[in-house]
């Protein structure tokens, strides 16, 4: 009966760090996303502007926005799971504006990714820098 089901629907792959929870949490995926991001604006508008763009070009172009956008939707997760999974309501009392700061940086996230924005990808990273020292005030608070 399972066969069947799965050939008329076949089942996706689930991604997700994870819902055990395996207490494992960390900012620097979301940093190292972040730094992805500002790298690959640096280096898009470095690019040669002759027109019509060559060949090369256009391809460094495309591969560039592509692993701007991959970074910049990996930062966004790796900054969710942080928000939803690590920190909890007991953490509001030390740092009342986090949700605000999380919604923030979630946006920033889409901002780089609408566009090649240097100013925007410095503020993703500082915003996600910010994120990281509120999480290690908050595990450093667990650890006493």
């Amino acid at each position: 009966m399972f066969r069947a089901l799965d050939r008329l629907a076949p089942p996706q792959r689930a991604y997700a760090h994870c819902d055990v929870p395996c207490g494992i949490y960390t900012p620097e995926p979301a940093q190292t996303a972040a730094d992805t991001v500002a790298k690959m604006v640096e280096k898009i508008q470095a690019l040669p502007k002759e027109n019509p763009p060559t060949e090369d070009t256009r391809n460094s172009f495309v591969r560039m926005v592509v692993t701007k956008e991959e970074h910049a939707e990996k930062c966004k997760r790796e900054l969710l799971i942080l928000w939803t999974d690590f920190f909890k309501q007991e953490h509001l009392a030390m740092f009342p504006d986090l949700h605000q700061t999380f919604w923030k940086a979630a946006k920033l996230c889409s901002k780089n990714k609408q566009s090649v924005d240097a100013e925007a990808a410095k503020q993703l990273q500082e915003a996600v820098a910010h994120i990281a020292e509120i999480f290690a005030k908050a595990k450093a608070a667990v650890s006493k």
